[in-house]
């Protein structure tokens, strides 16, 4: 019996000044910071999480902050385009939201559904998209109602260098289906009902390159812990070579590439990030592993300072 995804987990990027970063994300787009912690790999770097209220599973784009680092360059091997699900009836207000702070909207329409398509302060492609799937996100921060907030991650279009072999590890190890394709993208469905749409493109873009302005990797759902490990066993059984599992504090993780380029991950749904703090005050403090928090002090002063704070459109 082979294993599906509900989805997508989360979207980890590479960007620059992180509290321009926190500005775009946090109060643009009104999503929570709901965690601030350091990229457990280079415990140097912020690692900045943010989602709809509660932080659940297919809400959350995570971020690397490298400041002065170099663009990257977006094509195959990489999550191209980041899209977020909002209510039905609500991307006229995102239009005008996002044109009053000069941000440069493009309308266009893929597999009959519209979108709005944008790029953040550091050059990470994002679309709008309206459908009735999710749930609402009752989080109302810098003028983002309920009635119109992001619920969430809707999915994303996959750039590959091969992208037959893509197409494989989404349908026969992710066990995502293939619903429909057009205009050179292929469209694949997981079980979930957020984060749950991926558009793979058919041909090469030519091959990207890691820096500011791109997708790091794309995590997919595991249930629990259980789940998770069966996961680990599934990708090595279908001929991939997953890491051993990672303890991110907020979710398990392993990781593989596969035979296209893009860097994989598979994260528990559990324990989630009120775990270490309280739900009420997710992301108000820097949140460190056991392993670092003897360092807080010059970890703290060498990070630059970043706060959640409203802006308003010039």
């Amino acid at each position: 019996m082979g294993k599906q995804t509900a989805g997508i987990h989360h979207i980890t990027a590479i960007v620059g000044h992180p509290q321009e970063n926190v500005d775009f994300y946090g109060s643009v787009l009104g999503l929570r910071l709901i965690k601030k912690t350091v990229n457990f790999d280079d415990p140097g770097t912020y690692h900045l999480y943010f989602g709809n209220e509660g932080g659940q599973p297919g809400t959350i784009i995570t971020f690397f902050p490298w400041e002065n680092a170099p663009k990257g360059k977006i094509g195959d091997g990489q999550v191209g385009v980041t899209s977020y699900l909002v209510p039905e009836g609500s991307l006229s207000f995102w239009e005008k939201r996002l044109s009053s702070f000069d941000i440069k909207v493009e309308t266009l329409t893929r597999f009959g559904e519209d979108y709005l398509a944008f790029e953040d302060p550091h050059g990470l492609q994002l679309e709008l998209v309206a459908r009735a799937g999710g749930t609402e996100n009752p989080y109302p921060f810098s003028g983002v109602t309920a009635d119109v907030a992001i619920k969430g991650l809707a999915g994303t279009t996959l750039y590959s260098s091969a992208p037959a072999e893509t197409a494989a590890a989404l349908e026969n190890v992710m066990g995502l289906e293939r619903v429909a394709e057009e205009d050179g993208l292929v469209r694949y469905k997981a079980t979930g009902k957020i984060g749950n749409i991926i558009d793979l493109k058919n041909v090469s873009v030519g091959q990207g390159e890691i820096g500011v302005g791109m997708v790091h990797h794309i995590a997919w759902r595991a249930e629990n812990d259980l789940d998770h490990l069966e996961w680990s066993s599934w990708v090595k059984e279908k001929g991939f070579y997953p890491t051993e599992v990672k303890d991110r504090n907020y979710f398990k993780a392993v990781y593989y590439r596969e035979r296209g380029g893009i860097l994989f991950e598979i994260a528990t749904d559990g324990p989630g990030f009120a775990h270490d703090e309280s739900y009420e005050t997710m992301g108000e403090k820097l949140m460190l592993p056991k392993q670092f928090e003897e360092y807080r002090e010059q970890m703290e002063a060498s990070l630059t300072p970043v706060e959640l704070r409203t802006i308003k459109p010039e």
